[in-house]
């Protein structure tokens, strides 16, 4: 790709940093007219040297943080970056956008890497990513000193925390990095970090008096359902042939099934592709490579695939198995709609993969490990079994209050669960966990148990505790064990009953209000099993109207455009960005600088090509008309 790499060093810039010298730095390399949530006070904060801790959901604008800044005053930025793919990612993206930024790491050849180093030696960089590992090196740390570094950036800060789901001890090590350069501020930014992790990053990086902001989880453009997994693959087919070229994840427990769904996708006419840690690198590398640039829309992976993948036309997620916390759960899902276009979270859900990571976690050597990761569990299983709002069930998670209810944008809000009086089934449910443990005081057992119990089970277990000779013994026929089972589930969520854990084995319990609900036979509202729901491809809230006849025209220039300069396709424009020109049919440079996303670099250098496209669709197609309130966003 063509790269102008000139900082922006006028006099305005330095000199003040004021609302319109942002906004115009904005608009000049980005393309944009206003900033996201928070996203100008820590520039702000930035610019005036402090230290900054900054949570921002993904697709939130973390990266513009430390970007902004970096355009704005004299100097190297330093970005401490977790992923290889990660750092070619944006600096690709920046270099398309003109400006001056490169990264050191063990793909490149000892030419380029030596004049990298001589490139920042020369100051002709203002930013650098590189991940921790080689920050460490001595030679690295030598040459912070001699750089003109003037701001330290700690992407995915989460991986320094032994609470976070990525830790990485290499993290724990950028302390060295203070001391080299104590007087340079430091910005960590992440986008998941419960309270516990939070206070871990300020505390490990020495983050001095920093000014911390923690914007919304809310994700308004994703919508979230849960599907039972019964017949989960022709579910899945449905499912991804109904998006037809839209790119998305399915995210695998185990490297056995991520291959297996690829092959079956493939074979049934959609291109995917595996991706998972016991692949060699090479292949590893060319499927991911192969996804980014829309040469196939389906990756069927484990959690080993996504972090810090930029790709901002993701359009749906689909868990294929049950995460195994809420954390990589919300981080896997909000992979997809980058770009702020609506896109879909899909989670197939079996009992049965609870009882899967239930065998993973007794494999744990520290009871201390097992403990937290059951809890995590039950709170998964809980999110996945809830009949009220998912994404106040998300939110709440991470200590946010979501009153905004019915949200729109989760399956039990658009379509309620059907309820029933489930008194009966709860009086027997409850009254046989209170038979068990007026038996056996100190017995351990879990829902599973309580189903065999009531439908009656010949397990060797229940004749060996003698709980076939309970009065509750086969009272409950009428219902499956799986229906049993969620029953139980559901009574646990209404905190009727409550599960924990003595070592491996669960403890189930009435609450108080058990107890009240059980004795006074107080009514209680169950809902019905979930109905199969219609996962065929629909017109989504939010989405941009546009002539889709121009946008998939555009796609295609897109597409060759990227290709000629080996670099993904959303690196030239987002879908949001074409959506918009296929909207309003700019049809010359003046138009075409008032849409979202474009900026001065790529107007110069991709302009010409998308407005001659234009200008050939409309002499031989009418101009469409749309609804004013379905417009682009003007934030990054």
């Amino acid at each position: 790709m063509k790269k102008s790499v000139q900082h922006d060093r006028d006099s305005s810039a330095r000199s003040t940093t004021g609302a319109l010298a942002l906004g115009a730095a904005l608009k000049k390399h980005f393309g944009f007219t206003t900033f996201r949530p928070l996203q100008e006070e820590i520039i702000r904060d930035a610019l005036a040297g402090r230290d900054v801790f900054a949570l921002l959901p993904t697709g939130g604008g973390k990266s513009l943080c430390f970007q902004l800044p970096a355009l704005m005053r004299p100097g190297l930025t330093v970005v401490v970056s977790p992923l290889i793919a990660l750092m070619k990612d944006q600096v690709d993206a920046l270099q398309a956008n003109g400006i001056a930024a490169t990264y050191l790491n063990s793909t490149l050849q000892e030419e380029d890497a030596r004049a990298r180093l001589r490139g920042l030696y020369e100051g002709r960089y203002c930013l650098v990513y590189a991940a921790p590992e080689r920050i460490m090196l001595d030679g690295f740390l030598n040459n912070l000193s001699k750089w003109n570094v003037v701001a330290v950036a700690v992407d995915e800060a989460h991986c320094i925390s032994e609470w976070g789901h990525d830790f990485r001890p290499e993290y724990r090590q950028l302390t060295k990095v203070r001391e080299i350069l104590p007087d340079v501020p430091f910005m960590a930014l992440t986008a998941t970090a419960t309270e516990h992790v939070r206070g871990d990053i300020v505390t490990h990086l020495g983050l001095r008096k920093p000014t911390c902001y923690v914007a919304s989880f809310n994700r308004p453009n994703l919508t979230y359902r849960v599907e039972p997994k019964e017949k989960g693959y022709a579910k899945l087919l449905e499912f991804v042939r109904g998006r037809k070229k839209e790119s998305g994840i399915v995210y695998c427990h185990s490297r056995k099934s991520a291959e297996r769904l690829a092959v079956k996708l493939d074979d049934d006419g959609v291109r995917a592709l595996p991706y998972h840690a016991g692949m060699e690198s090479a292949d590893r590398a060319r499927n991911q490579d192969r996804f980014i640039r829309d040469d196939a829309h389906v990756i069927c992976a484990t959690i080993a695939f996504g972090m810090g993948i930029n790709k901002s036309n993701v359009r749906f997620v689909v868990h294929y198995d049950l995460p195994k916390n809420i954390e990589g759960y919300y981080q896997e899902t909000g992979r997809a709609g980058r770009d702020g276009l609506p896109s879909e979270c899909l989670l197939l859900f079996s009992a049965g993969d609870a009882v899967k990571q239930n065998r993973f976690i007794d494999e744990k050597p520290d009871p201390r490990e097992q403990d937290i990761a059951r809890q995590q569990l039950r709170l998964m299983l809980e999110y996945a079994e809830a009949r009220a709002c998912r994404r106040a069930a998300l939110l709440n998670y991470f200590g946010e209050t979501w009153v905004k209810v019915p949200c729109g944008g989760c399956d039990n809000c658009m379509t309620p669960r059907a309820t029933y009086d489930g008194t009966l089934d709860a009086q027997k449910f409850l009254s046989c966990v209170y038979r068990i443990r007026e038996r056996n005081s100190s017995f351990g057992f879990s829902v599973k148990y309580v189903a065999d119990v009531l439908t009656g089970a010949e397990s060797d277990l229940v004749r060996s505790w003698e709980h076939h000779t309970l009065s509750t013994y086969g009272i409950g026929k009428e219902h499956s064990g799986k229906e049993w089972q969620a029953i139980g589930r559901e009574l646990i969520a209404l905190e009727l009953l409550k599960q924990t854990y003595e070592g491996r084995y669960p403890r189930l319990d009435l609450t108080p209000p058990g107890h009240t609900a059980l004795k006074q036979r107080q009514p209680v509202l169950l809902s019905k099993p979930s109905a199969p729901r219609v996962l065929e491809g629909v017109r989504r809230k939010g989405q941009i109207e546009c002539d889709e006849i121009l946008f998939e025209s555009l796609r295609q220039l897109r597409k060759r455009l990227a290709d000629a300069r080996n670099v993904p396709a959303y690196i030239v424009f987002s879908d949001a960005t074409l959506r918009e020109i296929a909207r309003t049919y700019p049809m010359n440079e003046f138009e075409l600088r008032t849409i979202p996303g474009v900026g001065e670099s790529k107007r110069a250098e991709f302009g010409p090509a998308f407005l001659r496209e234009v200008h050939g669709h409309v002499q031989i197609n009418p101009r469409l008309n749309f609804d004013p309130s379905s417009r682009a966003s003007s934030k990054p």
